[in-house]
């Protein structure tokens, strides 16, 4: 059976081997992740995604609940036969691997949560408010994708990699205003920080030295509170680090998930 929301997604690497699954930013799309693909399929089953209205994945209305976002991935899962994951998750990837975690815990493997919060807290509630304003007002409105592709790459990135920040920004641009507003809404106001100290699964906490998204503080704030996770700062970079400095964070990556001793939970797990 498919699961009730049609999500477009890529798989490729060795079958049998275990499965790592990418979850990607608010706005974007599966392809955020293609350096880390490339990295990943060589040894591990590698599955990326498009969120609920985005990309080429289906848009129903809202608004929507960060459990239905998890519950998507759940539903995915099944329908490829992929009983246990380890989940790497950016931004809006890594609220729904905290929620994924809590409420399916035999599903993950590891985590990996890059730019993320377990709360925004109500300093940011303005900002959320406002994104949610412009996108149902005046659709993926230019001054907030150029605002957010300040905030997600540093000077120097936009600078020296503008092919890099210009496909992101595309992302932005092809986004479902309304999916959008209603992915805001999922992820935007909720508070996990009381409950992510039940995470037990492998955890590395990864953030940009200058990220002023979800800041260093906030990546603090998940390591001190799930047990034996580690935290790893990826110097000069904002909130979208993982392609700022994919020269550090693929190794770091590779290197963390080859030091976690686990079955081999390939295609066909589940029957």
């Amino acid at each position: 059976m498919m699961p009730p929301v049609k999500t477009h997604y890529a798989l490729d690497g060795p079958a049998g081997a275990p499965v790592v699954t990418l979850s990607h930013p608010l706005g974007a799309t599966h392809a955020v992740w293609d350096a880390q693909f490339r990295a990943l399929t060589p040894r591990y089953r590698t599955l990326a995604y498009d969120v609920r209205g985005h990309g080429r994945s289906d848009a129903p209305p809202g608004p929507w609940t960060l459990e239905q976002l998890a519950g998507d991935t759940v539903a995915l899962l099944d329908a490829l036969g992929i009983a246990a994951t380890h989940f790497v998750g950016l931004s809006m990837g890594g609220l729904i691997g905290m929620t994924l975690a809590l409420a399916h815990p035999g599903r993950v493997l590891s985590l990996v949560l890059c730019d993320t919060t377990a709360s925004y807290g109500e300093a940011l509630r303005p900002m959320w408010e406002e994104r949610i304003r412009i996108t149902e007002t005046a659709g993926m409105a230019e001054a907030m994708i150029d605002k957010t592709m300040d905030i997600w790459f540093s000077p120097a990135f936009r600078r020296d990699r503008k092919d890099a920040v210009d496909r992101v920004a595309d992302m932005l641009r092809g986004t479902d205003p309304r999916a959008y507003a209603a992915a805001v809404r999922a992820i935007g106001f909720v508070d996990l920080l009381p409950r992510i100290g039940a995470i037990r699964c492998p955890t590395l906490v990864v953030v940009g030295e200058d990220d002023p998204g979800t800041t260093p503080a906030m990546a603090r704030a998940i390591h001190e509170r799930i047990a034996g996770s580690r935290l790893l700062t990826l110097p000069g970079a904002r909130h979208c680090s993982v392609v700022e400095r994919a020269d550090r964070f693929n190794p770091a990556l590779l290197g963390f998930l080859d030091g976690i001793r686990v079955p081999s939970a390939g295609d066909g797990a589940r029957r």
